[in-house]
């Protein structure tokens, strides 16, 4: 049997909050998609922000692992560029692709998208990242292949001539139900639909090519929407993500998949597929055994982390089958406004007084009895040793995977530019960090 072309597509700042997964955000295309593939009910990424997370599920392990500590917008870079997945494919005789988005690299500050080591760069804009790809697959290229097509949608900022009417809309899980929120939820669900577009346009360029059978489709979104609470937020508010695959057996049948799966798994994934030897830096777990049957789960906990978003605010988490455990590392009284994206419901939770809430240093979870994970059980003593298991989880993975922040505060790169922890915006003035300069 030929090896599958993969097309990797990836949204910005999406979550689970699209119509396959039970929302009132139509997105026909990926509904479709969900219908003739696989749909992972319980998908995490790596960590709830931009560049860490395609980090980690390109290379197959943590952020920290990968090198990629913050966003390569703001001057950080994948640690070694040989081990993006295209690498090995390449190995396998695959040829690769980019369209639009890689978020692994910046030009700004380092080589631009030519230094990840794609062979044909279509386009790095974004918004033209679906025709590109759409071109590029109607011109049937060497097979088999790996096309990244990466779409700004859902980032902010959100479309400001409203196709949804805010009256109709339900405010995110986290938030209450205000005039301000639903319509910054309405906006969200008006370029959710510009990205379905998108997704649609790439998806038919398979279809009227005849290759659409022998394409493996991964669809999937960095982390949670880009509300407070959500992104860069280490709650399932925020490391909770779409992940819809689609293509030959076992990627069909219109199924759901209920267990923990993360981000990092993808790549082990596509080497037991391929029947590629791992490469020894991997760090997930194929996910095969689950779309064919042989197992109901892969993994009885995931990890995430936060170093640097906008500004500074390192934390890390685990997750059990049922329970949550984050600590945090910065000892705040308030919360790192300047990480939280701007908009309507930023500015009602700051109205309210959210500013002048200080983040529990420790969290425990129970995501079962409590899935927006609002009672914090650090200090119940029924859970007492729920906590020793979730702390020395949580320690034992940060010294397997030598995490630099078991050696206290770690600096940011040269020429990195940071917000003020203590800032309102993320478009507040930056500080840029120098060679002796490390005091954010």
């Amino acid at each position: 049997m030929p090896k599958p072309n993969i097309l990797y597509i990836h949204s910005h700042d999406s979550g689970r909050y699209l119509q396959p997964y039970g929302h009132a955000v139509p997105t026909p295309n990926l509904q479709r998609l969900a219908e003739r593939g696989a749909l992972f009910r319980r998908a995490y990424c790596a960590a709830p922000t931009c560049s860490p997370s395609r980090a980690a599920l390109l290379t197959g392990q943590s952020p920290h692992s990968a090198g990629m500590l913050g966003l390569a917008n703001r001057g950080f870079v994948l640690g070694d560029f040989s081990q993006h997945i295209i690498h090995t494919l390449k190995g396998a005789g695959y040829t690769s692709a980019l369209a639009g988005i890689q978020h692994l690299t910046n030009a700004k500050y380092h080589r631009g998208a030519e230094a990840v080591g794609y062979d044909r760069i279509l386009t790095i804009d974004y918004d033209q990242a679906h025709t590109a790809a759409a071109d590029y697959i109607r011109s049937k290229p060497a097979e088999p292949f790996w096309l990244t097509v990466g779409f700004f949608e859902t980032h902010r900022e959100f479309p400001t001539k409203h196709v949804v009417n805010p009256a109709y809309v339900q405010s995110p899980a986290p938030f209450p139900d205000t005039p301000a929120t639903r319509q910054d939820m309405a906006n969200y669900i008006a370029m959710a639909r510009i990205l379905d577009d998108k997704i649609g346009h790439v998806l038919r360029a398979l279809d009227d090519s005849g290759q659409r059978e022998n394409t493996l489709i991964i669809y999937t979104t960095d982390h949670g929407l880009a509300f407070p609470g959500m992104k860069c937020s280490l709650t399932d508010h925020g490391i909770g993500v779409a992940l819809i695959m689609d293509g030959p057996a076992p990627f069909s049948g219109g199924r759901a998949i209920d267990a923990m799966v993360s981000h990092i798994d993808i790549f082990p994934t596509l080497c037991h597929l391929l029947d590629i030897d791992p490469p020894a830096w991997l760090q997930g777990r194929s996910m095969l055994p689950l779309l064919r049957g042989e197992a109901e789960s892969i993994r009885d906990e995931l990890f995430a982390e936060v170093s640097y978003h906008a500004a500074y605010e390192p934390k890390r988490a685990v997750r059990s089958e049922r329970y949550k455990y984050i600590r945090r590392y910065d000892n705040r009284q308030s919360p790192v406004l300047s990480n939280i994206d701007d908009g309507p419901a930023k500015s009602d939770l700051v109205a309210f007084g959210f500013a002048e809430q200080a983040p529990a240093p420790e969290q425990l979870y129970d995501t079962l009895l409590d899935p927006n994970e609002r009672v914090n059980l650090i200090d119940d003593p029924d859970h007492a040793a729920v906590l020793t298991d979730m702390r020395a989880r949580l320690d034992r993975w940060m010294r397997d995977t030598d995490d630099p922040l078991l050696k206290g505060h770690i600096p940011a790169p040269p020429g990195a530019e940071l917000n003020d922890p203590d800032g309102m915006s993320p478009r507040d003035p930056m500080t840029i960090i120098g060679d002796n300069d490390r005091t954010m």
